[in-house]
């Protein structure tokens, strides 16, 4: 008796799984409106709570920018403050980071059940790799894909059938997990089965009527996927 519910314990429904970033793995809002506000100051306007930049997070560096200054009522395009703003990005993204609970006990269980793991972030590229491995978790993923590493970014379905294709899994066969409207959209276009995490950066999101396949309010949670 005791055979079979080993086996069905060491398994799990998907044989690879895409995991966003910023709000899904890592707790990096604060570091992010650091940035936001280090730019606006720059600028001469003023700062704004975190609890508002929370909801421009998740579309990208150009969006985030482009919603901070219509915030601070600035006729500035983005493309003029981009590159100040990667400067202040570059210098808050590792001040506090943190790791929601139960990620690093998660992401070794579904690697000692032989399921393929990256991330799709619409984060800027560069900046990935030394938040991943700042956090202790870089070894576990085989592909990375950021925000600007292809022509295009979430919630355009091919950065994950670009990462599903580099682990050589079929779309079905994978999961993606994330935190806001973006993911989820990018997951059904692509043929994904899709996980909300409850405690990210949803913005005006109803996680809840989306029809997802789960949310899940611990990230431990995935694990009793069936």
């Amino acid at each position: 008796m005791a055979r079979p519910q080993l086996q069905t314990a060491m398994t799990f429904p998907f044989s690879a799984v895409l995991f966003d970033l910023d709000g899904t793995l890592v707790d990096s809002a604060s570091d992010i409106a650091e940035a936001v506000n280090r730019m606006l100051v720059e600028l001469g306007l003023p700062r704004v709570p975190e609890a508002r930049i929370l909801g421009w997070i998740g579309e990208g560096a150009h969006q985030l920018i482009t919603s901070a200054l219509r915030d601070a009522g600035s006729t500035l395009e983005a493309d003029a403050v981009y590159a100040r703003f990667m400067v202040h990005y570059e210098a808050c993204l590792l001040l506090d980071p943190r790791l929601y609970d139960g990620v690093v006990d998660t992401l070794q269980t579904l690697r000692d059940r032989g399921v393929r793991m990256a991330v799709c972030t619409n984060k800027p590229s560069r900046f990935v790799p030394p938040l991943l491995a700042a956090m202790g978790i870089d070894g576990y993923f085989e592909g990375v894909v950021g925000g600007d590493s292809l022509a295009w970014r979430k919630p355009d379905p091919r950065p994950l059938l670009h990462l599903a294709a580099q682990l050589d899994v079929e779309p079905a066969r994978c999961l993606m997990v994330g935190d806001s409207e973006t993911d989820f959209a990018a997951a059904r276009a692509a043929g994904m089965p899709v996980v909300l995490v409850s405690y990210g950066y949803p913005r005006s999101f109803d996680l809840h009527a989306a029809g997802a396949l789960a949310v899940i309010d611990r990230f431990g949670e995935l694990l009793g996927l069936e």
